[in-house]
């Protein structure tokens, strides 16, 4: 019995999901062209501040010197009073890991935006899903303290059901599984006055 607890213990740190950002496993061969179009938000885990609510529709393209750019808009409402569609703009720089870029965020208020984030493709098959991923904050041991991330599809309806194994088993990986909320297309920013106020995907 001794040797079979013994045994346990022995085995029990490989069973313990690793959660170090360092070792987050990323979209292999990444092709950036393929990437570009639009992509609606249909779930996202939230960061810690201000963030963009639902209605959320990305649209990526590269320029003629090969950057990647990004229109986003999205409703949101900030100082807990004022809704409105904000619309919004963002560059990214290519790092030697071609699904890694760092984002910057272009507006007019920039107040309210944090600036900088990273932008990582976890898994994407072009023509139907693509998972984000930015982790803000990395503590002592090596873990997110403040994370968001992108569940995106071409189709505004949601993800196809072939696809959903995929996606859940990217959010496990993650370490992120569960904690993911829907966001929904009503239609919101096409029947209002969007502004510009500095907020991208993930301020």
């Amino acid at each position: 019995m001794l040797r079979y607890v013994v045994a346990l213990c022995l085995l029990a740190p490989s069973w313990a999901q690793d959660c170090q950002v360092a070792n987050i496993q990323v979209m292999q061969d990444f092709d950036k062209t393929r990437y570009t179009g639009t992509w609606y938000a249909v779930g996202k885990k939230d960061p810690e501040g201000l963030f963009l609510l639902d209605n959320i529709l990305a649209t990526f393209t590269i320029s003629e010197d090969g950057q990647m750019t990004a229109t986003a808009e999205g409703r949101v409402i900030i100082l807990n009073q004022w809704e409105l569609c904000a619309s919004m703009f963002a560059t990214f720089m290519d790092t030697p890991d071609p699904a890694k870029f760092k984002m910057r965020y272009w507006g007019a208020a920039s107040y309210l935006q944090t600036g900088n984030d990273d932008h990582w493709v976890i898994d994407t098959d072009y023509d139907n899903y693509a998972i984000h991923y930015s982790c803000r904050q990395i503590d002592s041991d090596g873990t997110c303290l403040n994370s968001y991330s992108f569940i995106f599809s071409r189709h505004p309806t949601g993800l196809r059901p072939e696809d959903q194994a995929k996606v859940v088993q990217k959010k496990t990986e993650l370490c992120l599984l569960g904690k993911y909320r829907r966001v929904q297309h009503t239609g919101y920013c096409e029947s209002s006055q969007s502004v510009t106020p500095g907020i991208i995907l993930g301020s």
